[in-house]
């Protein structure tokens, strides 16, 4: 029976219009009793509720010699909470058919949730438990914590993640982000039940909260809720990380691993989302290998030549740096061939800038695809939370379009001539790849996971 709940909620969410679609976003800024702020977009058709809750800090809190504390932490969140056990808060979600996660990257701690209207109050309050009450009960730690060691055994031997680990360890020596945030085999084993219970104190503040929530709730109710659900917590945190610059100096470093194909990921320095030619570098970024097939590195390296299955490149700003990043697979023998290309469109475009043609192509598509996401209550309120972290106004939501219109071909040729830095455009390649020569040698280690790119603009 709640398994057939569970699964008309969800028809009915997918079967939802996309909002922007059927009439323009109305954010509402909601400021609780007790003075927690979010943003919510009504839509009383459907009695169902989206909650995404970020809390700024996530792995980058892991305090010395406890790393891997928050990520484990934040997997124990729904394994037991107040009087419940794991079996029991399970028990207790699936009566409700309310469904709640939790996740952690580099930056923040991420809580989901959703809920029908009339379990509302006992869903909210089961969700409190979890934020507010954690058990760690020993089973319970034990059991996830050889679920984060399986995990991290298993990415040991993915070339992909070695990538990115490596990669990682070398853009940012001594900083958070060159560190696991899942920790190493050794710290996570170490973690103790008051090393959980600290990290839960530090990651999970109110004064590093953000909200965004959509669906059959008013903003007073959001209100209560939002005291309900996270008043309990402590008002402050430990600092966070600073900013830090990342040190790529360019060049090819080359990690010798048994598989028939090479992954290469590579990046440079990025720019940040608040700075005025951030849009331009998005449309450069577009044409560049901004995932659309029509791309130069789509059509040069998969098209033309089917030297790969694809290859992306995205802008990565993160709370304390920025990237431009990219990543490639190619058999062995092409790699090399692959890599050069990669480096030769990088150069063309910093002398040369997009045409015009280019630009309309890309404008078209950034502004269509816009509408796209806005295709259910989860996506709405995940969207909201995104915009908040990012510094951006709710007005955003209406305005982001015509940003994307008002770059001009002068703008998309300065920003390239300004921030595409060739020589500086550093690789790691995993594999064995044979003629290409890369500057150093690396073993692969557990250093960092693949960086999640971020919601584009």
């Amino acid at each position: 029976m709640i398994e057939a709940m569970i699964r008309l909620v969800a028809a009915l969410v997918l079967a939802v219009l996309p909002l922007a679609a059927r009439a323009a976003v109305e954010i509402q800024e909601v400021t609780s009793p007790g003075g927690i702020k979010a943003w919510l977009v009504e839509e009383p058709s459907i009695p169902f509720t989206a909650i995404e809750i970020r809390v700024r800090g996530g792995a980058g809190l892991d305090r010395p010699g406890k790393e891997g504390s928050v990520n484990l932490m934040t997997a124990l969140l729904g394994e037991g909470a107040g009087t419940r056990d794991a079996l029991a808060f399970q028990e207790a979600s699936e009566s409700l058919a309310a469904h709640f996660s939790f996740g952690v990257t580099d930056d923040v701690v991420s809580v989901s949730a959703t809920m029908l209207t009339r379990n509302r109050p006992e869903a909210a309050a089961l969700l409190r438990e979890a934020l507010t009450a954690p058990r760690f009960d020993a089973d319970a730690v034990e059991r996830v914590r050889d679920q984060v060691l399986s995990v991290m055994a298993w990415d040991a031997e993915d070339p992909g993640i070695i990538a990115w680990e490596t990669a990682a360890a070398a853009a940012f020596p001594g900083h958070p982000y060159g560190a696991p945030d899942y920790g190493t085999a050794g710290s996570v084993a170490a973690l103790t039940r008051d090393d959980l219970v600290q990290a839960h104190r530090d990651a999970l503040v109110r004064s590093r909260v953000y909200v965004g929530a959509m669906g059959d709730i008013t903003a007073a109710e959001l209100g209560l809720l939002l005291d309900e659900l996270l008043g309990a917590l402590p008002a402050e945190g430990p600092p966070l990380p600073p900013d830090v610059q990342p040190a790529l100096a360019g060049g090819i470093t080359v990690v010798d691993y048994p598989t028939s194909q090479s992954v290469a990921v590579f990046g440079q320095n990025g720019i940040a989302f608040d700075d005025p030619d951030f849009f331009a570098a998005y449309v450069l970024n577009h044409v560049l290998g901004g995932g659309d097939a029509r791309s130069r590195l789509w059509l040069e390296l998969r098209e033309r030549r089917g030297l790969t299955y694809g290859v992306d490149t995205w802008l990565e700003p993160l709370d304390h740096a920025n990237l431009w990043l990219g990543s490639v697979a190619s058999e062995n023998g092409t790699i090399a061939e692959a890599i050069g290309l990669i480096q030769d469109e990088w150069a063309r475009l910093a002398a040369e800038g997009i045409t015009d043609a280019e630009l309309s192509a890309a404008k078209a598509y950034l502004t269509g695809e816009y509408l796209l996401r806005f295709d259910g209550n989860a996506h709405i309120a995940s969207i909201l939370v995104e915009m908040q972290l990012d510094g951006l106004p709710p007005s955003f939501v209406d305005d982001r379009n015509a940003l994307v219109e008002a770059v001009t071909l002068e703008d998309v040729r300065r920003v390239a001539a300004e921030f595409l830095e060739p020589a500086k455009l550093s690789f790691v390649v995993v594999g064995q790849p044979g003629e290409l020569d890369g500057d150093a040698s690396a073993e692969p280690e557990t250093v960092a996971p693949e960086p999640a790119a971020t919601p584009a603009p």
